[in-house]
């Protein structure tokens, strides 16, 4: 059978994308499941084309899928109900197959609502929708596919949930067939937040890919040419011998790779984070979500401010960064409980934040509190909205004073950075020291070139990154710290110390086309074309060197014109 798996555009365009981009790691799984079963599968990644409608039909007539499965969640199910009409309309035999979060939870609401989807997949994916096509191409009615929500004549008939993969490992590979940075070691996770959906849709069960399964993954996945990785477990440190294992096998295959992942502030210690970090951890998430232990009680978030900050500090210390996420328009939330989290925001010192406003989304435990108190059905999502913020529902909270919330936790966290990066105290194991630079350098960067560089609320970004790049050519010599350092000398008119800096960091790395441009423009700079041509030649072809060799060929006197 010929497969389209389809991950579909959100109903509102993002200014930054980096949240709905990622097709989601359980498409290339199923589409693994299905070639080794003998389809053609395609995975299609359709989150930027709203605007894009013709090269959709396009696609459409170019592949004439069997069938079409689209991973839905909250924020896209509008996008996958509009393309999946234009498939039917152009290619009414073509079936069409809704699944993940969203569609697990309103499998109802999709079946009555919108004619154009034939069947829904419930929970995991890979087994229900083998099943199905192998029902289709027997044309026979899938009436004992477990996990299969669908038309049974005039009725919407669900069929007896599917259990879970036992043993995932069991699972073809999908880096087999697909190329993607986002990965999984592990499905499910055994908390029970009131925000989130993961407790019912894993049934707070945990399953995990043994530690070869996994780093076969990632080598395969390097083998492509990728060496980042998001490790998006819900928690990836729940097992701390298998993580340490998973490590150990990364180091020693020798997989030059960064990965950041997701932890839990009550599952870190100093022997996995040296591991996590040896094998090329540079960030862990943790959700801390409000200083204030009545929400945390609110969200079912049973941690301490104790081990909160033991979590940062630690994390820190073993130059991996601490990112803290903070959800805010929550029940009970006041000027109270964001001082709050600002107060322990500044203890913790997170070295990167995200801010939240509480949504209420299916599934989740807060959803069905607002349903009950406000009487909605689940047909309040036939509406043009990609989600419904908790404020909206409490009339004790209102959208300005939430916003102001927000505003105010964003400031104080861009306020106090420079405060929290000078406060940096990273573990004495000189095994550690070439991470340690990574980690500075890589910090560095982001005040100059990165996240932070154009931020206002940031005062003293370039102090702050000369401070971590001279912090850490302390510990190794790193290409990126002489180059960071020597650019924002140049900035500076600084170009004596610039061509100083750069020339100890040509001592390490004589190779480096940037080192030597960089250079070649701190000697223009001063007037010294001669010496700046000398290192240009070395790139002649290497960005823009070609127009600056002619510039400097054309300032060195000839003996022609010499008196």
């Amino acid at each position: 059978m010929n497969i389209l798996l389809v991950h579909p555009y959100c109903l509102e365009k993002r200014i930054r994308d980096y949240d709905v981009k990622v097709v989601p790691i359980g498409l290339y799984y199923i589409g693994a499941v299905l070639k080794e079963n003998g389809h053609n599968v395609e995975v299609l990644n359709l989150f930027d084309f709203q605007n894009k409608k013709e090269q959709i039909q396009k696609i459409f007539e170019a592949s004439r899928p069997n069938l079409i499965g689209f991973s839905v969640l909250q924020a896209n199910r509008l996008g996958a109900a509009e393309i999946a009409g234009m498939a039917k309309k152009s290619m009414p035999e073509t079936k069409v197959v809704f699944g993940g979060v969203a569609a697990t939870y309103l499998w109802n609401h999709f079946l009555k609502h919108y004619p154009q989807v034939d069947y829904v997949v419930t929970g995991e994916g890979e087994h229900t929708l083998l099943e199905l096509v192998k029902a289709l191409e027997n044309e026979s009615e899938p009436i004992e596919v477990e996990g299969l929500a669908w038309r049974n004549g005039q009725n919407l008939q669900i069929n007896n949930p599917r259990p879970f993969v036992e043993d995932i490992d069991t699972l073809p590979n999908p880096a087999k067939y697909f190329c993607f940075q986002h990965v999984v070691s592990s499905r499910g996770c055994p908390w029970n937040c009131t925000f989130c959906g993961s407790p019912r849709f894993w049934k707070r069960n945990v399953r995990f890919h043994s530690p070869k399964y996994f780093v076969d993954q990632l080598e395969l996945l390097t083998q492509q040419g990728l060496n980042h990785f998001y490790v998006s477990d819900d928690t990836f440190t729940l097992k701390k011998d298998r993580v340490i294992q998973i490590c150990k096998e990364i180091v020693i295959r020798g997989l030059d790779i960064s990965w950041v992942a997701i932890s839990r502030v009550n599952l870190v210690d100093e022997e996995i984070l040296f591991w996590m970090r040896r094998a090329g951890c540079i960030q862990i998430s943790y959700g801390v979500e409000s200083g204030s232990k009545a929400i945390r009680k609110i969200f079912n978030k049973n941690i301490t401010d104790h081990e909160i900050k033991r979590a940062f500090e630690l994390t820190t210390r073993y130059g991996i960064l601490p990112r803290a996420y903070f959800i805010y328009g929550s029940p009970g939330e006041n000027r109270s409980t964001i001082k709050a989290s600002i107060d322990l925001m500044k203890q913790i010192r997170p070295l990167s934040s995200v801010f939240y406003i509480l949504d209420l989304f299916p599934g989740t435990a807060l959803y069905d509190d607002f349903k009950k108190r406000c009487r909605v059905p689940d047909e309040i999502w036939l509406k043009p909205i990609e989600d419904i913020m908790y404020f909206e529902t409490d009339p004790k909270l209102d959208e300005k004073s939430v916003l102001k919330f927000g505003a105010m936790l964003r400031e104080a966290f861009y306020k106090n950075l420079p405060r929290f990066v000078r406060k940096i105290k990273l573990v004495d194991n000189k095994e550690l020291y070439p991470a340690h630079a990574d980690f500075l350098s890589r910090l560095a960067l982001t005040f100059t070139h990165g996240e932070y560089a154009s931020n206002d609320q940031i005062p003293g970004k370039d102090e702050v990154a000369k401070e971590l790049f001279k912090k850490a050519l302390k510990y190794h010599p790193v290409e990126r710290a002489f180059l960071g350092l020597a650019i924002i000398y140049q900035k500076e008119g600084k170009f004596e110390e610039s061509i100083e800096i750069l020339k100890q960091g040509l001592d390490h790395f004589s190779a480096s086309p940037d080192l030597n441009s960089c250079i070649a423009l701190s000697f223009m700079n001063l007037g010294d074309t001669q010496a700046a041509l000398a290192h240009l030649q070395k790139f002649p072809d290497y960005r823009n060197n070609e127009e600056l060799i002619k510039f400097c060929k054309g300032s060195i006197p000839t003996k022609s014109n010499q008196v």
